[in-house]
């Protein structure tokens, strides 16, 4: 696989498309930061971590509204292998006039762009969720 970010977001995707309550990724160190921030932002109800093989499986807990529409409305890869997106702390994107987040991989870890702006680093934009 030469862009796991992109399988992640796929899989999440796919599965509030056709409504299901979970949804199961192979987990790595910067998957498990990014649904550490999915939860914290509140567009994932939970994560739990499967410890199975050799890493394991990050098991998301997908949220929806009382009318069983998604809180997610959109999830967009930015950076990718072939082209890498990189911003610096003062021109960070804007997702949705600042309702949605961007995902920003810094020296100091992987956070959201208002807390990169926030520490005043740039670094790699991974992504935008919505």
């Amino acid at each position: 696989m030469t862009d796991p970010i992109a399988d992640m977001l796929t899989r999440i995707r796919n599965a509030l498309m056709v409504k299901k309550e979970t949804v199961e990724v192979p987990a790595s160190n910067m998957k498990k930061a990014i649904a550490a921030i999915l939860l914290s932002e509140g567009y994932v109800a939970d994560v739990q971590l499967k410890e199975e093989g050799y890493n394991g499986t990050i098991v998301l807990t997908l949220k929806y509204t009382d009318t069983k529409e998604s809180v997610i409305g959109g999830l967009k890869r930015v950076s990718k292998p072939g082209l890498r997106t990189y911003s610096g702390s003062q021109d960070m994107p804007k997702v949705l006039g600042g309702y949605g987040i961007a995902i920003v991989s810094t020296n100091k870890g992987i956070m959201t762009d208002k807390q990169a702006k926030a520490q005043n680093v740039g670094g790699e934009v991974l992504c935008y969720v919505w």
